[in-house]
């Protein structure tokens, strides 16, 4: 097989699907926008939802990408060959037009093409869905694949749990699907196949084919047009290509771990424990600086994205100090991948002093009591240990204690900055376990006592489409606007939030707003609502909407064509909706909060009262 980079890898994936009347689309922000179900984008269909719906894309209905992700749910695992926390994931889309007799020939040719992969279909295998109760198993897709090329013997019908694709969040489209995958070596056995855990197969591809709308109340309804949405993650392609047994010994990592080797005197794949070390630097120090990086970018808190953000770098900073990699080197491994990714995606490099500045505030933070906080977590380890001694000794009965109190997790996290799931993971090494409940209730007496409540998360699905989230959607734009107006031209979004109940809007200003400032804003929103101003959506180049005065907020996620909304003269956004028809809709505008949400960043939250 060919040997290939991550540059060459990207290039001739888009380039494949641009000769088949694709648009190259920009990847999308990390941060979601409008939808509260999740924290980060976590698959490249996420900000296409409102499209494969039936919203018309304005580069048209055959769309290709690569998209910034993050999934969250594998943290403690990364370390081993294959988990990370951000990846890059190659998609092509069609938007209502073409559906499995196209996209199955398309996806041979590029696994098998010499142009392309040029990888021996005698060791590709598939998997389609195998049906259920409630649908026929995909014959049609079988039957394409062994007429593009593939032996009947490797096309593997599976259930649902293996071939059925779920919305990003709770609601939205869904699907079959059909997957491809590797064959590494012989298989195990006779049943042996793509599910089995032996190697033998090593998936690279997936198409699912969208028919579906899964509803809040966990039905599914038939979507107005059939889509497909493939995913090939770039990381795991280039391992499988280029027949490698980890994501880490690519060329997206190589001059990273050089640079910690150089830091450390360690060296890479010496010993298991130093290579774990290493690939949860180089992991979490990679997705830090994507996430401190985005457009919207984040900052480390105790809430939310923030909260994921501090989490990944203190365990950075903890696995680091296991190899000595010396206080302040982050922002060193981090360079690193600005480097590397920056022709890519260009958000790097315009906030790379910040991404620096950041790493460096936590780990600074962080290193300050790390070592205090170790010893105390010895302190209760080391007190478990004298209990279970002398109880065991008094009664040869007794059931040794291995749970590290609730309390004790708290005060870790309270006093030395430990998130409870650092302390999880250093108990699980030891053998230990942590109650989470007894965590949980210290958490929230520190909250009653300290009167910081919190607020409500992921109560709801996709809220992109439902009347109020669609009102309180306009409203942001007529409060961007006049805080413009009444805090300064300078002032712009830095995130939204947007539920059926509230609004939440991020915004850069240095100081909290007076409450003259605060009336003022609200009753200049309320102005343009009784005024009734008809919401007008006009289709653009992106440099005809530059010329028009339109505010681009993320401009680099932006393609050449890009939706525009007006409210009169009042506000002039790029923005892929949804939104009301009129101002007059949205009812009375009102502020609930205003508070920090990070250092230079101020919070609105607000709702819509109607009478």
């Amino acid at each position: 097989m060919k040997e290939y980079t991550s540059e060459n890898l990207r290039d001739m994936y888009l380039n494949f699907f641009k000769e088949r009347g694709h648009k190259v689309i920009p990847s999308a922000s990390l941060i979601p926008e409008n939808d509260p179900t999740v924290l980060f984008t976590t698959a490249g269909m996420h900000p296409l939802v409102p499209y494969l719906l039936g919203e018309k894309h304005p580069a048209g209905n055959r769309l290709t990408d690569v998209q910034k992700c993050v999934r969250t749910g594998d943290i403690d695992d990364v370390g081993d060959e294959r988990h990370c926390t951000f990846f890059e994931m190659l998609g092509n889309w069609s938007l209502g037009d073409y559906f499995k007799k196209e996209m199955i020939p398309w996806s041979y040719e590029f696994l098998t093409g010499k142009d392309y992969l040029d990888i021996p279909s005698d060791k590709l295998a598939v998997t389609v869905f195998g049906g259920d109760e409630t649908l026929p198993r995909d014959d049609e897709a079988a039957e394409l694949w062994e007429k593009a090329g593939i032996k009947k013997e490797n096309i593997y019908f599976m259930p649902r749990e293996n071939n059925w694709w779920g919305p990003a969040g709770l609601t939205g489209p869904c699907g079959t699907d059909t997957e491809m995958f590797v064959i590494r070596k012989p298989k195990c056995g006779p049943d042996c196949n793509p599910d089995c855990k032996c190697g033998a197969f090593l998936e690279i591809w997936n198409d699912v084919f969208m028919r579906f709308n899964k509803q809040a109340d966990g039905s599914y309804t038939e979507l107005k047009q059939k889509n497909v949405d493939t995913g090939m993650g770039l990381e795991r392609a280039l391992c499988v290509l280029n027949g490698k047994t980890s994501v880490y010994e690519t060329d997206i990592f190589e001059n990273a771990i050089r640079k910690i080797a150089e830091l450390t005197g360690r060296e890479y794949g010496k010993d298991k424990e130093t290579t774990r070390a290493f690939r949860v630097v180089l992991d979490h120090v990679r997705t830090a600086t994507f996430m401190i990086g985005d457009e919207k970018g984040i900052v480390p808190s105790n809430t939310d994205q923030g909260y994921i953000l501090r989490r990944i770098i203190r365990r950075a900073v903890r696995y680091g100090r296991k190899i000595e990699l010396p206080e302040g080197s982050l922002a060193a491994v981090a360079e690193i991948f600005v480097e590397k990714y920056k022709g890519v995606y260009p958000e790097l490099e315009i906030n790379r002093a910040r991404i620096a500045e950041e790493l460096d505030k936590e780990e600074s933070k962080f290193s300050k009591t790390l070592q205090q906080g170790l010893k105390e977590f010895e302190k209760c380890i080391g007190g478990l240990e004298r209990k279970n001694a002398f109880m065991s000794q008094k009664d040869p009965a007794y059931v040794p204690e291995k749970v590290i109190g609730g309390k004790q997790a708290f005060h870790l996290y309270d006093t030395y900055g430990f998130p409870v799931e650092i302390t999880q993971e250093m108990a699980k090494e030891r053998g230990y376990g942590v109650d989470l409940e007894g965590y949980q209730a210290a958490f929230e007496e520190h909250q009653s006592k300290s009167k910081a409540g919190s607020e409500q998360k992921f109560a709801c699905g996709l809220a992109d489409h439902k009347e109020e989230t669609t009102r309180l959607h306009t409203a942001t734009h007529l409060l961007h606007a006049a805080l413009k107006k009444v805090l300064g031209e300078e002032v712009n979004q830095r995130g939204s939030n947007i539920t059926e109940e509230r609004l939440r809007f991020d915004f850069n200003f240095d100081r909290p707003m007076t409450k003259e400032e605060i009336a003022e804003v609200e009753s200049l929103v309320n102005e343009k609502i009784r005024e009734n101003i008809p919401v007008e959506m006009k289709e653009l180049s992106l440099e005809e909407a530059k010329a028009e005065g339109f505010t681009g907020l993320f401009e680099s996620k932006y393609g050449e064509r890009v939706k525009t909304y007006s409210i009169g003269d009042f506000s002039r956004e790029i923005c892929g909706g949804p939104h009301a028809a009129t101002t007059g809709e949205l009812g009375t505008f009102k502020i609930v909060k205003e508070q920090s949400s990070s250092a230079g960043v101020r919070r609105i939250k607000a709702v819509l009262v109607h009478e």
